[in-house]
């Protein structure tokens, strides 16, 4: 089982994301309010584990939560190693599907920029919103099938 660090989310895409203490998932859409909702992609939400971001700042970076632009920091789930098709039920309301492990890093990301390399490709996974609702920081992540 994991838990919910940070809930992120940006109006640009390819930027840093910002801290909220809670956001609204809809229904294959995304969180509502993100760049990169959107219905007609199956990378819809974007996860990555506090330990990838701490790997990063024990090499000297001074990043945190939202950085990668992702919308879900948790923490006590190795994300990589789940396989596609892998639910994940967030708080008492949300599921979340796997659908793809990690992503090409495009050059302008701000991150890569900053700091000559992303963990996103290798480390951050992305999912579809099987069911909307609430996710707020503190809230369980579950593994399911």
């Amino acid at each position: 089982m994991g838990k919910i660090i940070a809930v992120c989310k940006s109006k640009k895409k390819g930027t840093k994301k910002d801290q909220v203490s809670e956001g609204v998932f809809k229904e294959n859409y995304g969180l509502v309010g993100d760049a990169h909702a959107d219905s007609n992609t199956h990378r819809q939400v974007s996860l990555l584990a506090k330990e990838s971001i701490e790997k990063m700042r024990s090499l000297g970076l001074d990043v945190g939560p939202g950085d990668f632009a992702e919308n879900l920091t948790i923490e006590g789930v190795d994300l990589a190693s789940l396989p596609i098709g892998t639910r994940l039920f967030v708080g008492g309301e949300v599921v979340l599907e796997v659908t793809q492990i990690g992503k090409e890093c495009h050059t302008a990301c701000a991150i890569r920029r900053k700091t000559g390399e992303c963990i996103m490709p290798d480390e951050g996974i992305f999912t579809r919103v099987v069911r909307g609702g609430v996710v707020k920081v503190g809230d369980e992540l579950r593994i399911g099938e």
